[in-house]
């Protein structure tokens, strides 16, 4: 499934343009601090939806209910999460199922 462009921003890594989004809504989850902040990338352009990479941070959503404060995903962050994503084989041109790729390992719910 093919991201939507309203909302979403495009970034270039190594000569390639991708398209990434968060969410604006948080998951009932997130909105609670139970589960961290997601975004979605794939490549921009091409022929048909690839396949999408799905990023797990470490940062709670910024819609969170509880005014926790959240961190930000700068472009930097999108960038070494998609050439991490390359190296351990995501190829957004070939169609399937998401391609996860969990950052999530310092996150901790104020629970």
């Amino acid at each position: 499934m093919a991201l939507t462009k309203k909302g979403s921003r495009l970034i270039t890594v190594d000569g390639t343009t991708y398209r990434w989004r968060v969410r604006h809504k948080p998951t009932y989850a997130q909105g609670l601090c139970w589960t961290p902040l997601t975004y979605a990338v794939e490549a921009a352009g091409g022929e048909g939806p690839g396949t999408t990479l799905v990023v797990t941070t470490d940062q709670t959503h910024p819609g969170n209910w509880l005014l926790v404060d959240p961190g930000s995903v700068r472009p930097e962050h999108v960038a070494d999460a998609i050439r991490e994503a390359r190296e351990r084989g995501w190829d957004p041109a070939r169609q399937g199922s998401p391609f996860p790729l969990d950052r999530s390992a310092a996150f901790r719910s104020p629970h």
